[in-house]
């Protein structure tokens, strides 16, 4: 393969790349009132980075065909399916952004600039297939969240928020970064497809240690029980724009990226890290449901509610089947547009001075005083329980019948009974939102794109989204089919 067809292939991500120079170079010299205009090009230019990887997902791309570089990158179905939703969400995330940061007068251009580094770097990992360029988007990724989370230098919170990422980053980079050299330390390569024919086999003690260290460093950037520990702190002190953005685009990428180590690198060995898998599955539905109970903050409960989430969706990969794959992949999309939507309606929480809201106590009976915003809280809350006829029970109903399918029958039980803990947090909203005495507090009026964003995601995982389902389904089956055809 000529170099001319491996750079046809990641023509996404090299609009990403000039595009974040230019606006970088249009940042530095315009200074802060470019903030509105970089931003708006951020948009555009990670929508044209979408319109050139649908046709991926479309053909249903794999197999030697999409691999570039000589098999460093796959720009095949599955990895079209995950940039498409990191993209949808790194575009929600910019737009919601600019009213925050403006109140705050802390809206600058080096945050568009800064998500669409953060996204060319997840656009590299979702196509990873060598561990060298893991590493490297990976790194591309976490160095721009870093600084995505200290964003508001004058915040303490925020300041706070930054240093224990980096911190707790870093040391998971380096147990991921142990654990790749113990596998090319035992197979002699670090390609996917060299290290899966190496463990044909069987895994020897050490080359199982190295699994073992990848996937712990793989669990924090999903942020799995047990390395879930970041996850509360980092989202309630980070800016809730960028909260949002790391509830989503991020979690897409590291989840695409675990399913490719694991089904790809690994996939001649699904006995080896099945128990891992699930045994982060379970853990981090009971903690991240247990730990949501008792939380005040919005933010804070969301994220042990993304903790939650991760464990439903790690089912779905335990079955390491393409009809598992699939699941896995329709529970993400699913779960990506009811994060956005809540953490947009928590953005959208404020009171007579602009002041931002995040809070039971500020929310009490809010459907007296914003009712729109609460009864699409109300769906969206009920959505993430997993209520019928919402999207939310499908996802679930999606990944069960996966590891049913597989004959992980157990693992389905424990699943479902270990979700009823989950209700209980997602209800309280519902509770002090329309049965608590009102407060009164969220008075502020929202933006014209905040509203717009939480009635697509509200729309799009109500009942009326049951009759996207059959597309999605089809768009999943096809990813995941992508995933296969090289393994």
């Amino acid at each position: 393969m000529d170099y001319a067809t491996s750079f046809a292939l990641i023509v996404p991500e090299l609009v990403l790349t000039v595009s974040g120079l230019l606006l970088l170079i249009i940042a530095a010299f315009a200074g802060e009132k470019s903030s509105r205009l970089v931003s708006i090009l951020a948009v555009t230019a990670i929508a044209a980075a979408a319109f050139l990887v649908a046709p991926a997902l479309i053909n249903g791309a794999g197999g030697e065909p999409a691999m570039a570089f000589y098999g460093q990158i796959s720009a095949d179905a599955f990895a079209a399916f995950a940039k498409l939703l990191t993209y949808f969400a790194a575009i929600g995330c910019l737009v919601i952004a600019p009213g925050f940061f403006e109140h705050r007068r802390a809206m600058k251009p080096e945050y568009p600039v800064l998500v669409v580094f953060a996204t060319l770097g997840m656009s590299i990992m979702v196509s990873a297939t060598d561990l060298m360029t893991l590493y490297i988007g990976l790194e591309l990724n976490s160095l721009a969240a870093y600084v995505l989370a200290s964003f508001l230098r004058n915040d303490s919170r925020s300041a706070e928020a930054g240093l224990k990422y980096f911190v707790l980053g870093a040391l998971a980079s380096g147990i991921l970064l142990y654990g790749m050299s113990l596998t090319y330390g035992f197979t002699g390569t670090t390609s996917f497809a060299g290290i899966r024919e190496a463990h044909e086999a069987g895994l020897s003690t050490g080359a199982l240690f190295g699994l073992i260290f990848v996937f712990a460093g793989l669990a924090f950037k999903v942020s799995a029980v047990p390395f879930h520990m970041w996850t509360p702190d980092v989202y309630e002190g980070a800016p809730t724009p960028v909260t949002t953005f790391f509830a989503t685009a991020p979690k897409v990428a590291a989840i695409a990226l675990t399913a490719r180590v694991a089904l790809d690198a690994f996939g001649s060995q699904p006995d080896a890290w099945r128990q891992i898998v699930i045994f982060a599955a379970l853990a981090s539905i009971v903690v991240g449901a247990l730990g949501a109970i008792g939380q005040n903050n919005l933010k804070r409960l969301l994220a042990y509610s993304s903790i939650n989430n991760v464990g439903f969706i790690l089912i779905g990969l335990a079955a390491a089947t393409p009809a598992g794959a699939s699941a896995m992949l329709f529970y993400l999309a699913i779960y990506v547009v009811m994060s956005l939507g809540s953490f947009v309606a928590v953005l959208m929480l404020r009171n007579g001075e602009g002041e931002y809201l995040e809070t039971f106590d500020d929310i009490a009976g809010l459907s007296s005083t914003r009712p729109g915003i609460a009864w699409c809280l109300l769906i969206l809350m009920f959505s993430l329980a997993g209520i019928p006829p919402l999207m939310g029970f499908f996802a679930k109903l999606e990944v069960f019948r996966a590891v049913v399918e597989a004959g992980l029958i157990p693992l389905a039980v424990i699943g479902i009974a270990a979700s009823v803990i989950g209700a209980f947090y997602y209800i309280k909203f519902v509770k002090v939102m329309f049965f608590d005495e009102a407060v009164g507090r969220a008075t502020k009026s929202a933006s014209a794109s905040q509203w717009a964003i939480l009635g697509i995601c509200t729309l799009l995982i109500s009942p009326l989204g049951w009759f996207l389902t059959r597309g999605l389904e089809l768009m999943t089956d096809t990813a995941a089919a992508g995933l296969f055809a090289g393994v």
